[in-house]
């Protein structure tokens, strides 16, 4: 009772991009340091429970609480405004300065917010530094130096890889978020919202606002990496792979196919009075 077809879905893309446009500057950054925030904690959740368990897919079930809280409460995650802002554009309703300027805005709030919550879990984790990176600390160290100096070593079939694997990440993120849009009720959009996240996560892809946290929190702790490696060998190839697979894998193509469409005009048939006598 509550499935939202997918033309109206499509219709609904555009508007949430159009009234994000509108959000201002304090709520943009607030609202994305929140959703940098939250992904942090499910991050850090989904590394402990599968350090704990041995499994990395419990990680991954557990993973996708983060997108939903964010989902629910109307937050703003640059990496779902690649989706659905440039859809206004594309519409006619806004200009590409304005779609800029609002990733720039949620990009950095993403980033304060990541970043806050993993000093806070480095102070937790390490008793403030009076203790030796152990358990999720030293996985978190090593994950931070895998997604930068793993991806260097390979050189350019590093930046190939981590690029590929941000498109893929982002094509299955923006794909939850327009899930979601699928339903009117709060079941419906955590069930909607969880398969992609899970996917994403369970396959190891390269989501932007995540490599905000994990990377700068294993430095923090002791990793090898330095801010010229995390940015050049993740997080600017990273946030490109994910606006391309955002947008083009399921923006862009979802509004392609299922737009609102002029009617086709009425074909008119001849009645016999019409046809002219030989």
């Amino acid at each position: 009772m509550d499935y939202v077809k997918p033309a109206d879905v499509a219709k609904a893309m555009v508007e949430t991009g159009s009234r994000k446009l509108t959000l201002s500057i304090p709520d943009l950054l607030i609202r994305g340091m929140l959703s940098g925030a939250i992904l942090g904690v499910a991050t850090s959740l989904a590394f402990n429970a599968s350090f704990t368990t041995g499994q990395p897919l419990v990680g991954a079930i557990i993973f996708p609480v983060g997108l939903v809280m964010i989902v629910l409460l109307g937050l703003e995650l640059i990496t779902g405004s690649f989706a659905l802002l440039p859809l206004s554009w594309i519409n006619g309703e806004t200009t590409a300065s304005a779609v800029m300027a609002n990733w720039g805005w949620v990009f950095l709030g993403n980033l304060i917010g990541s970043v806050a919550y993993g000093a806070l879990l480095a102070i937790s984790l390490t008793d403030m530094g009076a203790i030796a990176p152990t358990g999720i600390a030293a996985r978190l160290i090593a994950a931070a130096e895998a997604k930068t100096t793993g991806y260097e070593a390979l050189g350019f079939a590093g930046m190939v890889t981590v690029f590929v694997r941000a498109m893929l990440c982002n094509w299955m993120v923006c794909l939850a978020v327009v899930l979601a849009m699928s339903t009117t009720s709060t079941i419906g959009k955590i069930a909607t919202a969880w398969m992609p996240i899970l996917i994403f996560f369970a396959q190891g892809f390269e989501h932007s606002v995540v490599n905000m946290f994990i990377i700068p929190t294993g430095m923090m702790m002791g990793a090898k990496v330095t801010v010229a490696q995390w940015w050049l060998w993740n997080q600017i190839p990273v946030t490109l792979g994910n606006f391309v697979g955002g947008f083009f894998f399921t923006g862009l193509a979802i509004y392609m196919t299922y737009r609102l469409r002029p009617a086709p005009a009425p074909v008119q048939v001849a009645t016999a009075s019409q046809v002219p006598a030989e």
